[in-house]
């Protein structure tokens, strides 16, 4: 009995792995980790923020009632309207790596100073003015929490929220200041007890506020009139105590096609360094998503016509001006021709120490275009183009150049004798690195978007590993920058909407 009861249980727990087998096949496509720099600097940064946030937020009322025993006075009911803060300091502020927990805040020995409308009645008197609120020994600590939605939105989490002041100074305006100041300090207990319970709810509506925009935000992102890219979080990150590791899935799709590429991603490891504020990891599987999406879209296929040859070709490379000359003497052309370039399989990435290659796998032809339009093709053949690839950040975008390394036509061993025919390895050659290349290297100067910050731009170093891409990079504050605050800073970016909008990541 014991003995079929443990064959279930391990039938059913391999029936149960088999099952999540999948979820945990899923490895990011990009790796970005934040070091304690990055918090230490987002210190600095984050009290310019939030000394321009707090000044625009409408502060909740406070009200109360308290007896004046003193002057014999059994109630004064207070309210205190339009508070606003005109100045704060929180000299003492920190944020450090909770492993496996979040990023804790911590601030002591802080004060501030309030000002707002008042308004007093009790049975002997009613009256309104105004008045400075000085808090000082303001002290704060909460651990963030980040996580992911089923969409892959970022979330935010506020625990272990602690929030005191330990003073509060009160001091009235106007005519009868005097009098008002003489039972000021007799109200500034319960003033402290609201206050002090207000703390941590208006922290937490705040990260809740938050939290809804960045459950607007698309997290799948149209690049161009050929693809998609997915940058939505695939699972909580990983919280050690000198850094935070997010995974973004960092997929390529085609345009209108959302089902995932035919190969899986690898796992890779980020190298163990602390110099950067942040480290950014780029797989090769994201650029291999990239190729299978474009070459799925039809993006690598290219035709030239006469003029466009005429016109760019002749125009950028003076060893071209008697190409078109050469192809006439072989074949006696008396009609306009085209020239077609198709990829025959997505390019071929590979990331090696130092060494970004990019082979394309492609047909070329030649062919002439008669003046009832019917083409026919003078010439056709395989050939593998390899190209190095050229990286290097502008803004907060990521550019790729290409430059042709080696071309190689795959021609069967029959045809190896016609003359004729290799001829055309050179001018084929001189085609692809004067004519298309330029073109594609024209089409990737808009580049690729980098997950960052908002208004935070990137001073980086780029790195070719194992592969990967790693780029190294400090984070400098653009105060100047006006664009709405947006995760990883993708404001400038077309996001699509309608049926690709709430998606929820694969």
């Amino acid at each position: 009995m014991c003995s079929k009861m443990a064959q279930v249980l391990w039938g059913c727990f391999l029936l149960w792995n088999l099952h999540i087998s999948p979820a945990y096949s899923m490895y990011p496509g990009i790796k970005a980790r934040a070091t304690q720099r990055a918090l230490d600097y987002g210190v600095q940064v984050g009290m310019e923020i939030i000394e321009q946030m707090v000044k625009k937020r409408d502060i909740p009322n406070l009200n109360g009632s308290e007896s004046l025993e003193f002057l014999k006075v059994d109630y004064v009911n207070y309210n205190f309207t339009n508070i606003k803060i005109n100045a704060f300091s929180f000299p003492n502020t920190s944020l450090a790596f909770v492993p496996g927990v979040g990023i804790r805040a911590l601030t002591n020995h802080g004060t501030a100073n309030i000002s707002t409308d008042w308004e007093i009645k009790s049975p002997l008197f009613r009256d309104t003015g105004g008045a400075d609120l000085f808090l000082s020994e303001v002290y704060f600590t909460g651990n963030v929490i980040l996580t992911q939605n089923n969409f892959g939105h970022p979330i935010l989490k506020l625990q272990d929220c602690h929030a005191q002041v330990s003073h509060a100074d009160v001091s009235f305006s106007g005519e009868l200041s005097v009098l008002y100041n003489s039972f000021a300090e007799p109200m500034e207990k319960p003033i402290l007890k609201n206050i002090n319970e207000m703390l941590c709810p208006m922290v937490t509506s705040e990260v809740e506020a938050l939290n809804a925009n960045l459950s607007m935000l698309e997290v799948i992102t149209k690049i161009d009139n050929y693809t998609l890219l997915d940058y939505s979080l695939i699972s909580s990150p990983d919280i050690t105590e000198n850094y935070i590791e997010l995974y973004l899935k960092g997929v390529f799709y085609p345009l209108g096609n959302l089902t995932d590429p035919p190969f899986s991603s690898v796992p890779f490891v980020l190298p163990d360094r602390s110099d950067s504020m942040l480290y950014i990891g780029i797989s090769e599987y994201f650029f291999k998503s990239a190729s299978y999406a474009y070459f799925t879209a039809g993006a690598f296929n290219i035709t030239l016509s006469t003029k466009e040859i005429t016109d760019h070709l002749i125009r950028t490379s003076q060893g071209l001006g008697n190409m078109l000359s050469r192809i006439a003497e072989l074949y006696i052309l008396s009609q306009p021709f085209m020239v077609r370039v198709m990829a025959t399989e997505p390019p071929l990435i590979n990331l090696l120490p130092g060494n970004f290659t990019l082979d394309i796998p492609a047909s070329i032809m030649i062919l002439t275009q008669s003046k009832n339009s019917t083409a026919e093709t003078i010439v056709s053949m395989d050939f593998v183009a390899s190209t190095d690839v050229a990286l290097v950040i502008l803004g907060q975008r990521l550019i790729c150049s290409l430059s042709l390394n080696r071309f190689r036509l795959s021609l069967p061993e029959s045809n190896r004798s016609n003359i004729e025919v290799l001829r055309f390895e050179n001018i084929l050659s001189s085609i692809l690195h004067f004519g298309i290349l330029p073109l594609a290297n024209a089409k990737l100067q808009q580049g690729l978007p980098l997950p960052n910050p908002h208004k935070i731009s990137l001073v980086s170093d780029i790195e070719v590993l194992e592969g990967f891409l790693l780029i190294s990079t400090d984070l400098k504050y653009e105060t100047s920058l006006k664009q709405q605050p947006s995760f990883h800073g993708w404001e400038s970016l077309n996001l699509i909407s309608g049926q690709w909008r709430g998606k929820p990541a694969p």
